[in-house]
């Protein structure tokens, strides 16, 4: 009798274990099923750099041309292609949204990776005084850039121009006038080792007015010219002029201020100071003081 007891027992308690163990099976299918749920969710959420793309100055405005380019890149990767890339032509306004999908597979752990956004408006580019690092190294998959404005060619041959400006005193000089039909015209003459290097001529037209004009040059060839048109020699500026090219005789400044605004010079009215700059230039040449 006592040995059925035992038996049976025994038998209970079988049976219990193996309702344990299956319940702890199906526990442990459950956790697995919902850890590979949680993995799959992080897997999803962790392809995309989104954020922000700002200008620093605030009040600058922009003109309908505006284009901004948006790059996710592997820093460490010098060349390669981006891992996401979106273009916003024309920008509307600025702050910019923006969100770049990207494949995981293709991140590295110990690259670094950069948000770059390039804005161009005209002859006028903002880049990135910071960089913004993003995916690996602590980073977040958050952006929140800010951008700046780059000279224009125009601004960079304005600002040499007022560098040669301000040397002219320490040049070899020389003068020279020449008088016309109700036209009175002088000028100075500054070289350097030899070269001319800047000319400044004031031209009194009567009662049609009176010019004074900056003329810098390089290689002997017309730089940056600029022009104000009086209506007397002591009188105020009505209108300035200037013009500029590049090392490959490229228009880049071409700027006419009258009445407090700036407006693009014409190509014609930037062709006509270029030859008056020719023009002085080769008389200068001709004139004592070589």
């Amino acid at each position: 009798m006592r040995t059925k007891v035992w038996s049976l027992m025994a038998v209970t308690a079988l049976a219990l274990a193996g309702c344990n163990s299956s319940q702890d099976s199906s526990q442990s299918s459950t956790n697995q099923a919902a850890g590979a749920a949680t993995s799959g969710q992080a897997a999803a959420s962790g392809n995309t750099v989104s954020g922000t793309v700002s200008l620093r100055d605030g009040s600058a405005q922009l003109s309908p041309a505006a284009k901004l380019q948006i790059d996710l890149v592997d820093a460490s990767a010098q060349g390669s292609a981006p891992l996401a890339s979106k273009t916003v032509d024309p920008v509307a306004s600025l702050p910019q949204s923006f969100e770049l999908q990207f494949n995981p597979a293709d991140v590295k752990a110990t690259d670094l990776y950069v948000v770059k956004a390039v804005l161009t408006d005209g002859d006028r580019h903002y880049s990135m005084p910071l960089q913004a690092l993003v995916l690996t190294k602590g980073a977040s998959n958050q952006a929140a850039i800010q951008l700046v404005p780059e000279q224009t060619p125009g601004e960079k041959e304005l600002a040499a121009f007022k560098d040669v400006q301000k040397q002219i005193g320490g040049m070899k000089v020389s003068n020279g006038t020449k008088l016309e039909k109700d036209i009175s015209r002088g000028w100075q003459v500054f070289r350097q080792a030899g070269e001319v290097k800047f000319i400044r001529e004031l031209v009194d037209y009567g009662d049609k007015g009176f010019t004074s004009t900056d003329y810098a040059y390089k290689g002997g060839k017309p730089w940056v010219v600029v022009q104000q048109k009086k209506s007397s020699k002591d009188a105020k500026p009505s209108s300035t002029d200037t013009a500029g090219w590049d090392d490959n005789g490229t228009l880049v400044l071409k700027q006419h201020e009258a009445g407090g605004k700036t407006d693009q010079l014409s190509a014609d009215d930037a062709a006509a100071l270029q030859k008056q700059a020719q023009d002085i230039l080769t008389m200068a040449s001709a004139s004592k003081g070589k």
